[in-house]
């Protein structure tokens, strides 16, 4: 079964997200595919636009989201590759199933997931900060 979940609405990635996106989760099929497959899953589903046509508040990779979970608790992560995810740092990697539920989803949106131990969790993102982009 899935580890992550996300409504069925439509997610937008852009096109260099989405093909970097892909091919990580290709290359971690052996070693996660649970959420390796839930990974390819939201890009074969996404919508793709160019770079300059992303809104601002859809989450992308090196976004900043702030979430609130159902009790009204919030949390502030950023949302990154593998090789840079630091809990304490409060970095996810995409590659966790909370990291796989944000990918391409907007502000506003309410997003779930499974936890490892099968519970399925909520929270809705509440606000999204793009990480400033190199020229």
């Amino acid at each position: 079964m899935p580890t992550a979940t996300q409504s069925r609405s439509t997610i937008l990635v852009s096109a260099a997200d989405r093909g970097r996106l892909s091919s990580l989760a290709r290359a971690f099929l052996d070693r996660a595919p649970d959420v390796a497959e839930d990974l390819l899953a939201e890009m074969d589903r996404a919508r793709v636009a160019s770079e300059a046509a992303m809104p601002a508040d859809v989450v992308r990779m090196g976004s900043t989201v702030t979430l609130q979970d159902p009790e009204g608790s919030s949390q502030t992560v950023t949302l990154v590759y593998p090789a840079e995810a630091d809990i304490a740092e409060k970095r996810i990697s995409v590659l966790t199933p909370l990291g796989t539920a944000l990918i391409g989803a907007r502000a506003g949106r309410t997003v779930s997931w499974r936890s490892r131990d099968s519970r399925v969790l909520w929270a809705t993102i509440d606000a999204v900060e793009q990480a400033r982009r190199m020229p």
